[in-house]
């Protein structure tokens, strides 16, 4: 058993306690737990989970301890008892960290008919009751009840318990609020009446955005005052959601929130298990120096809501250990306190065994890579939440195919395009970032200008950070091509011709064209630039007689160049993230895998041949590097949850070594053992064998 005293001892109830709550346990009580859990099966999976931090359920819709605050509705089942003080006594004495949840998204008759202001309104002007239960009520997430009411349960909590945080779910609201003090604040700020639907063409929509921002960011500082005045060491840690820093002032974030917590627990629909590590990587786009905590349900995240069920055990080791691979915490929650169905505890167990026995390699190393890709937050805060699985559909695309390419990448906000952010990386990918403002381009630029390399595609740069097209692309001249016409689709049936012996068309031996996109744009090169494809002209779909092409090829389909500065460039001027991630046509991924190992303008530092799926990610300190390998092979990799793990046949993998240095160990962290290598022109060559879940690859120097 893991000694979570002897791991924590030094940060208990320190500033830097959260630097050791790497292996979480949430539990979210239900109303009548009180009467029906039994807190000793809870210790029990505290111990074997090796858990060294708990979140528990507080107050703000129900309390299970007993609060003294007017209209904060205790469980009716809590009778003298206090569950919440009675499991914080009981995780503080087997020396866990310890986190308080309080959800204030809803609230019971009698607080609503005594604080009608408290209540988020319809469009019609309605009280908004529950969507799911309706016989409770929506908070005004903008107003008095989290800025008034809810800072008194925050303080109550920490005044009278020993935690070290305060966790908020569902604290940033649910849409537009139609209240009166709503719509006279934001008017008063930016002279619109409140937007009626979310149209990222729309000034009052655009507006909006920005000033839930303000005040959401707003509420994270007024939140974490009051919890240090009254325990300095502490903070309050809110929900970020599943997405990236987007809808939060940088600067708050900075200031008041010491680690980062993503909530996006599980596969959905057709999602695939990198997901789980893309999560970290999108908060680390903006702070890559602090931790990221991955929340994971043990049961389905499917839009039926099962949230008291279990999903296969695999399946939640997959999430929990691809987190791992990228070294995300680990972080598992149960809702409700009584469990009738226990399969989820020992494939928990097992993942924060596997978490537990990597992280002495992980946690002395930072995040590295040579590609970056840029996650565009200009771009996806003008469509709406619900909305936003579609834009992002460039970026998964992307993702998709470096992942397959085995190529080792970090995410990079461009909200954080500064020099040194930028420099840490010898390639750019900006699969659609179509709203650059002119700084970020600028930024852009001069990277470039310093011999950094870029690979985008469709509209990147064609819109300002308003969403107003340009009537050139912003980065004409990085891209070495100029706008002549377009975005126009969705184009059936579009095909691009191979043109030339350049190594972005290569692989396509027997082929003289492939698969076109869906969404176009027209550019023509400049300078000295290749044209390694060229566009069809279109051509009917039907009736199948005239599906033929009745022109020569014309018109350039990707815009290769060097840039004379020690870099290079790639533009595909149509969809082609968005449309590899619809269709996942090999072609598709070939190009896009072929365009970023050009623009690299090297061999990559890694490399991993074998057989099957695996996602790779790298760490490294002065000492040496540690690459995580993590195993997504099985036929149920689009489509969870998983029912059986297929091992992972065995992989070499070529390290670059450091001018000047040797390896003076090669080990495999898991299986605890040394690995086979030689050395060979500067590199070695390390074989690891049948791979169950995960992998990691330490080598020193020397």
């Amino acid at each position: 058993m893991l000694d979570a005293r002897r791991q924590n001892s030094d940060t208990l109830r320190t500033p830097d306690w959260f630097k050791t709550a790497t292996r979480w346990t949430q539990l979210t009580f239900v109303e009548d737990d009180p009467e029906k859990y039994d807190p000793a099966f809870w210790i029990d999976v505290f111990k074997r989970t090796k858990s060294n931090a708990v979140c528990l359920s507080a107050g703000g819709y129900v309390a299970y301890y007993p609060s003294e605050v007017p209209y904060h509705y205790v469980s009716k089942y809590l009778g003298d008892k206090d569950i919440f003080g009675a499991l914080v006594d009981a995780a503080r004495k087997l020396d866990m960290h310890v986190m308080a949840r309080v959800d204030p998204h809803a609230i019971h008759d009698d607080a609503a008919k005594a604080h009608p202001e408290w209540v988020m309104i319809n469009p019609d002007g309605t009280p908004r009751r529950h969507w799911a239960y309706p016989d409770v009520w929506v908070t005004n997430a903008y107003g008095d009840y989290n800025t008034v009411f809810m800072p008194e349960v925050v303080k109550e909590i920490v005044r009278r318990y020993d935690i070290d945080a305060v966790f908020a779910n569902r604290w940033q609201g649910h849409g537009v609020d139609y209240s009166e003090d709503s719509a006279r604040r934001f008017k008063d700020m930016f002279g619109h009446a409140l937007p009626k639907n979310p149209d990222a063409e729309d000034p009052a929509w655009q507006a909006w955005v920005q000033w839930r921002r303000r005040v959401l960011t707003d509420m994270i500082a007024q939140w974490d005052d009051a919890v240090k005045a009254i325990r300095p060491h502490a903070s309050f840690i809110p929900n970020m959601g599943g997405a990236s820093l987007m809808e939060f002032d940088l600067s708050v974030i900075a200031r008041h929130c010491p680690f980062l917590v993503v909530d996006h627990q599980g596969r959905k629909g057709l999602e695939v298990g990198w997901s789980a590590g893309r999560n970290g990587k999108r908060i680390r786009a903006t702070f890559p120096d602090r931790p990221v905590v991955l929340i994971t349900s043990i049961g389905p995240e499917e839009e039926y809501r099962w949230k008291d069920a279990v999903t296969s055990g695999e399946e939640m080791q997959l999430w929990i250990n691809d987190g791992t691979a990228h070294g995300l915490y680990a972080w598992f929650t149960k809702f409700n306190g009584v469990v009738p169905d226990k399969r989820w505890v020992e494939p928990v167990a097992d993942a924060f065994s596997l978490q537990a026995a990597v992280e002495p390699i992980l946690e002395s190393m930072k995040p590295t890579a040579e590609i970056a890709v840029i996650d565009p937050s200009t771009t996806l805060r003008h469509w709406a939440p619900e909305e936003r699985h579609s834009a992002e559909k460039h970026d998964l695309g992307f993702y998709h195919a470096l992942v397959e390419a085995r190529l080792p990448f970090e995410l990079l906000s461009d909200q954080v395009l500064t020099e040194e952010n930028l420099d840490r990386f010898k390639l750019i990918v900006l699969a659609n970032a179509s709203c650059l403002s002119d700084a970020q381009n600028e930024a852009i630029r001069a990277y470039v200008a310093r011999g950094g390399s870029v690979v985008a595609s469709y509209e990147t740069s064609l819109r300002d950070e308003f969403g107003k097209k340009r009537s050139e692309f912003g980065l004409s001249d990085v891209f070495g091509a100029k706008l002549v016409s377009g975005p126009r689709g969705i184009v059936k049936n579009t095909y691009i011709a191979l043109s030339g012996d350049h190594p972005v068309n290569q692989g396509y031996e027997g082929a003289e064209r492939i698969m076109g996109g869906t969404r176009i744009i027209h550019a023509e090169p400049a300078g000295n630039a290749a044209i390694p494809f060229l566009y069809v002209p279109d051509f009917p779909d039907l009736p199948m007689e005239e599906v033929y092409p009745r022109k020569a090829p014309d018109g350039a389909a990707v815009i290769a160049r060097e840039t004379g500065k020690g870099g290079r460039t790639v533009y595909i001027p149509w969809n082609i993230g968005e449309i590899f991630w619809e269709v996942f046509a090999v072609d598709h991924g070939r190009l896009i895998a072929n365009a970023v190992r050009w623009a690299l303008g090297k061999t990559p530092r890694i490399e991993v041949k074998g057989p099957g799926v695996v996602d790779v990610a790298l760490r490294e300190n002065a000492a040496g590097i540690a690459l995580s390998l993590f195993n997504l092979t099985n036929p149920m990799m689009m489509k969870g949850p998983i029912r059986e793990n297929y091992p992972l046949a065995g992989q070499t993998v070529s390290v670059e070594i450091p001018e000047g240095k040797s390896i003076a160990k090669a080990w495999l962290v898991v299986t605890d053992r040394a690995a086979n290598f030689s050395v060979r022109d500067g590199r070695a060559q390390v074989e690891v064998p049948d791979i169950e879940r995960l992998e990691v690859l330490h080598l020193t120097w020397k």
